[in-house]
């Protein structure tokens, strides 16, 4: 293979059958359970990189059902979203996420910085409740419910929430184990269609986990909760801050 043809060809790894094709990448029927809950500030400016700023000691637990994806097929995620601020606009920081699909994974890591990790996330609807589950290495790390759409929300309002700007901090290390990369990502969703929203009584419990420490932004006090289904295409994202630039 001629170095033109590897430069041409060279958009994600292995060279030969990338993990993932070339996105943009489009999801219909994507379905969000979030849950608001308040934790420690102190924590939260513990783990939050600057110059992203915590303005509240909020986190939004969510759990993603997504049947039909370009390129990633069908899977399912879950994780945490930490409201901040950056540059006077208000957004989410991904703090930590965990899927069970190898090809999202990769390539929410390469492309973007999304914190990814493999576990066994699930989003279903039992009776009369919707209810999010997170297992990492057979151990239950997160549990929660919510109330199968009891209250219709306005979808004008969800749709303006769900175009805030979310925040990845991308690590890409070097051959000698250093940083190459490490920058600060901006994404906002395109094409974004909410085909229905609602919200209900809710619950949420954490356990402790060594290695998926979610249970380290402690639950204090449930805010409020979501059930979302939509379509959207993720785009590319842009840099928006280089910690390596002097």
């Amino acid at each position: 293979m001629k170095k033109d043809e590897v430069l041409k060809n060279a958009f994600a790894m292995p060279l030969y059958s990338p993990s993932y094709p070339r996105g943009p990448y489009r999801f219909n029927n994507r379905e969000f359970f979030i849950i608001t809950y308040e934790t420690d500030m102190d924590i939260l400016k513990k783990v939050v990189p600057e110059p992203l700023e915590v303005t509240e000691p909020l986190v939004k637990f969510e759990f993603i059902l997504m049947p039909d994806s370009t390129g990633f097929g069908s899977y399912v995620e879950s994780g945490q979203v930490i409201p901040v601020r950056f540059k006077g606009k208000m957004g989410g920081y991904s703090h930590a996420m965990y899927l069970n699909d190898d090809s999202p994974i990769v390539g929410g890591r390469e492309i973007w910085g999304f914190p990814k990790k493999l576990a066994d996330p699930n989003l279903r609807v039992i009776k009369e409740t919707l209810v999010g589950t997170l297992n990492y290495e057979q151990c239950r790390i997160a549990t929660a419910t919510m109330g199968y759409k009891h209250q219709e929300l306005d979808k004008k309002k969800i749709h303006k929430a769900f175009l805030a700007p979310g925040y990845l901090l991308k690590i890409i290390p070097h051959v000698d184990g250093k940083p190459r990369i490490c920058e600060l990502v901006e994404y906002v969703y395109q094409k974004l269609v909410i085909k229905g929203a609602w919200t209900g009584p809710a619950a949420i419990e954490l356990c402790p986990h060594a290695m998926a420490p979610v249970a380290d932004l402690p639950v204090r006090k449930v805010i409020s909760a979501i059930h979302v289904q939509s379509d959207l295409i993720l785009p590319y994202g842009r840099v928006v801050y280089d910690y390596l630039k002097k």
